[in-house]
């Protein structure tokens, strides 16, 4: 390609920009305003997807340290429709213009800061093309290229991140997944910077103090996938095979120069190089790029981006500043898993319309469950599997601001929304409720089919399912209506009746856990019945259930067994309630169920119930006491620990939360230092003391702490201090302003800095509250990440009382959190907000505003009542059991 050009535009380029505003708002007037307005409506990408094809991008940017980038772009497509033809494009501002090779003069009138406008006059039926100077922001926080400075060398690095709607305020495009390009880039940086791209450098031109670098044309992508980076980044690389009989691709992981000697190279290669192999040889499909790097990015608002050759990972979670846990490890692997197999399954194919995000997004975790349970044969990936994914849809989907896996959307503008547990971690246990149903060899032979139709391409979940039920040689329409167009989730109650000894009766009843919201009738749902017999084999029985009512037939007349549960394998997604027998069976004697995996359950059943105010949040901490010091699961602890410390924290009045903590502590500690236990098992207590600690003579226990180098046997590093530090803050301990000082002069890492700003926040000081809440929206160099990261420390639940005049002010920021922040950051917002409350007096604040807010966004309406149904849940087991006695 031809050496890039640039427009160079004044310092002025925001002044310049609101005039070119005013000029274009009253000239952009041939198309309809649902096509030119805010955002990508449904309606215009639908008009495009017919009106255009065989879309090719040619770019070429300059970036450096500073806080705007120029560039080109020729955006080439074949017309099969008259008529005029709508870039997007909301950056600083356009430059010149060409069409076809001619000189387009108009181009900054056609522009009204959403959208292009290119006149039907200049354009033609076949291969047309249009060139475009533009500007866009560099920054921290709210731009399409990220700027990180490096806090221990000061070096900066810049990567983008598009995903879902941000490719057109980096470059005009047409910005929609079904719209998939292929992509020529060219980058010029400073000199001694290095990049990357989607396709592989082909070239480096250099002039004076800068370089440009040249990328090869990429496989057709959607436009949220295109991606760089650029900076002076290290790199290690190793060749891999992709499938078993595939040649090999260069693998890299690209790092920070200050952590290089932290990366573990060798082994986050392997990760991602056995990932690729293993879906290679799954699907069928060996990997479909020319390459594959992994960025470890500094601040990176998420866990990962699975831009096709490109993969960006979350730099904090592969880089471990203290031992890991089991835990962590596992979810390193599984995030690897997940992002690689996007490589499939959201870049190869794509979902044509944002509102099938569950199609990439739930079968990137599902994939990434399936992988580790086969090349970690002792993880016991299911156990995980359930872990990470059931309790946070379940608490999800029983809502009453839940949604359908398959999500209406209008426009891209709100794509941000469908974000979440939903598409997360209900659709990949829809997705093991459908390999169940069909079996596992129809169920991969109508992916594979799946795959290949579409290569390249666009697909829905209407023609995954035909592929998947033609292998099956099964009807799946009726199915899938319910699965991903019903909302909601069903509650399947166990009624047990026993008589001498003997099963009279087993009848599993399903409700929904919002009616009004999901409507009458059952979902269609297969589950594995189990009927435990501590000193006996168990019977296993498989059940469909096609109705409310469903008697396990099979079950009758056998011995009554010490309990009953209705999902063993978590084949089912369903909240299972158990029978009152199966109850007084596991409250005492659950820890003699060997299988780590059944046992998870059925404390998570046990908690199912917890949260629907039948059983007394005190019994389950009990429970827990009693059982915590026998259990050997590292993942079971963890999640035991979790639930005792939201019983005492949030589902406890004063009375009940003091004897428990009596309890709690020193048990803890114990647990702790308890050297026969794992490393992973101790940590989690040992958090557990820090963020239970409210006496002062915890407090002061913390506080010594800071004085030694490890504390119960296990070394006291940066993230476990600066916990120590932030939960002194909190408390408002005497020593904490010196000790916070103290640590930032300690480690003064940028990863410090941040953990600095995240104790700073849980201050319990109403003019530091007010600051800070200030700050999160008027700092425009304040990083999207350290806000997220702030947020719970801020809502402190011990400050209830301090940071409840907020919560309303967050409410009404929402429709500015939803244009100016990234995916996942508007859940964090209200999970935090609303999560720092417990008292009726928040529920009714939340319940007056949203009457008071009749015409509000119904995404952010739901999104609302998804993190209130925590607090609404709060307040009725506090009632419910009020001083901890149990309901009767």
């Amino acid at each position: 390609m031809s050496s890039p050009r640039f427009l160079l535009f004044p310092r002025g380029v925001a002044v310049a920009a609101a005039v070119l505003a005013c000029v274009a708002s009253a000239q952009v007037g041939a198309q309809p305003p649902t096509l030119t307005g805010p955002g990508v409506s449904a309606e215009l990408a639908r008009r495009r997807a017919a009106q255009v094809t065989d879309v090719a991008y040619d770019l070429a940017l300059r970036v450096n340290a500073g806080d705007t980038a120029t560039g080109r772009v020729t955006v080439s497509f074949t017309q099969r429709v008259p008529g005029d033809v709508v870039l997007d494009f909301r950056g600083l501002l356009v430059g010149d213009g060409r069409i076809n090779g001619s000189a387009w003069p108009e181009v900054a009138a056609a522009w009204n800061r959403h959208h292009l406008v290119i006149p039907a006059a200049r354009l033609h039926t076949g291969r047309n093309s249009v060139e475009v100077a533009f500007a866009t922001p560099v920054a921290q926080a709210g731009a399409s290229i990220i700027r990180n400075r490096d806090a221990t060398d000061g070096n900066v690095y810049l990567y983008t991140l598009l995903v879902p709607s941000d490719a057109n305020l980096l470059f005009p495009c047409f910005d929609q997944p079904d719209l998939k390009a292929k992509v020529r880039l060219s980058l010029t940086t400073p000199a001694a910077w290095r990049a990357l791209a989607n396709g592989a450098q082909i070239g480096a031109d250099t002039a004076g103090a800068l370089v440009t670098h040249r990328f090869a044309e990429t496989q057709r992508l959607s436009t949220y996938l295109i991606a760089f980076a650029a900076g002076p980044w290290a790199s290690v690389t190793r060749a891999v095979a992709t499938t078993t009989k595939a040649a090999p691709v260069p693998v890299s992981l690209w790092m920070r120069q200050s952590r290089k000697a932290e990366a573990e190279s060798d082994t986050l290669i392997e990760m991602n190089a056995r990932a690729l192999r293993w879906l290679g040889d799954w699907f069928g499909i060996p990997y479909a790029f020319d390459k594959f790097d992994a960025l470890l990015a500094p601040a990176f608002p998420f866990g990962g981006m699975e831009h096709p050759g490109a993969v960006f990972y979350n730099e904090e979670s592969f880089i471990y500043r203290e031992r890991p846990t089991v835990s962590q490890l596992l979810g390193r692997q599984a995030t690897t898993f997940h992002e690689v197999a996007h490589q499939w399954f959201g870049d190869y194919l794509t979902m044509r319309w944002f509102d099938d995000l569950w199609l990439k997004e739930g079968f990137a975790t599902y994939m990434a469950a399936r992988m580790q349970a086969d090349l970690e044969p002792t993880s016991n990936a299911w156990k995980t599997f359930y872990l990470r994914n059931k309790p946070v849809a379940y608490a999800t989907d029983a809502t009453a601001g839940t949604t359908p896996i398959w999500q209406k959307l209008g426009n891209l503008d709100q794509a941000k929304s469908n974000y979440g547990p939903i598409v997360y971690n209900k659709a990949p246990g829809v997705l093991k409720q459908l390999e169940y149903l069909v079996g596992a060899a129809a169920f991969q032979r109508g992916v594979q089919d799946f795959l290949r139709t579409h290569a390249y391409g666009n697909g829905t979940w209407r023609e995954l399912l035909g592929n998947v039920g033609r292998a099956a040689h099964r009807d799946l329409t009726a199915w899938g209506r319910a699965w991903m167009l019903r909302p909601g989730m069903p509650l399947v109650e166990q009624q047990l009746t026993v008589r001498n000894g003997v099963v009279q009766r087993l009848a599993l009843v399903q409700r929904a856990a919002q009616p009004s919201l999901s409507g009458r009738g059952a979902w269609p749902l297969k589950v594995q019945v189990l009927l435990y017999y501590a000193n006996k084999p168990a019977v296993r029985l498989p059940v469909e259930m096609r109705g409310d009512t469903t008697i396990v037939t099979a079950a009758a007349g056998r011995p009554a067994p010490d309990f009953v549960f209705a999902n063993e394998g978590d084949y089912g997604y369903a909240i299972v309630l158990p029978d009152s027998m199966s109850v007084q069976w596991l409250e005492q004697h659950i820890g003699r169920v060997d299988d780590d995996f059944l046992r998870a359950m059925l404390w998570g059943s046990l908690w199912d119930l917890v949260r629907d105010a039948r059983l007394s949040p005190t019994r389950y901490a009990d429970m827990v006491l009693r059982e915590l010091p026998n259990e050997r699961d590292e993942q079971i602890t963890g999640t035991l620990v979790g639930r005792l410390t939201t019983v005492i924290g949030r589902y406890s009045d004063s009375t009940a939360r003091e004897a428990l903590l009596a309890q709690a502590e020193p048990l803890l500690l114990r647990g702790a230092a308890d050297s026969a236990r794992s490393y992973g098992q101790r940590k989690a207590q040992l958090d557990a003391v820090i963020g239970l600690a409210r006496s002062r003579a915890s407090l002061q226990r913390l506080d010594g702490w800071l004085d030694r180098d490890s504390v119960v046997g296990l070394a006291l590093r940066a993230p476990t201090r600066w916990s120590i530090v932030t939960r002194l803050v909190a408390r408002a301990a005497p020593s904490a302003p010196s000790r916070l000082a103290a640590e930032a002069r300690r480690d003064s890492t940028s990863e410090g800095q941040r953990q600095a700003f995240v104790a700073d926040a849980a201050r319990p000081n109403a003019a530091n509250k007010e600051a800070l809440f200030t700050r999160w929206f008027g700092d425009a160099a304040l990083n999207e990440e350290w806000v997220t990261s702030s947020l719970r420390s801020f809502h402190d639940g011990d400050q209830a009382a301090i940071t409840k005049r907020y919560l309303v002010p967050a409410l009404d920021t929402l429709p500015w959190i939803q244009q100016n922040r990234r995916i996942f950051f508007l859940g964090s917002w209200l999970g935090a907000t609303i999560g720092g409350q417990h008292d009726a007096e928040a529920l009714l604040q939340i319940d007056r505003w949203l009457k008071a807010h009749p015409a509000l966004a119904a995404d952010l309406n739901q999104k609302i009542r998804q993190s209130r149904d925590e607090l609404e849940r709060t307040v009725r087991i506090r009632e419910a059991f009020g001083a901890g006695t149990v309901r009767p």
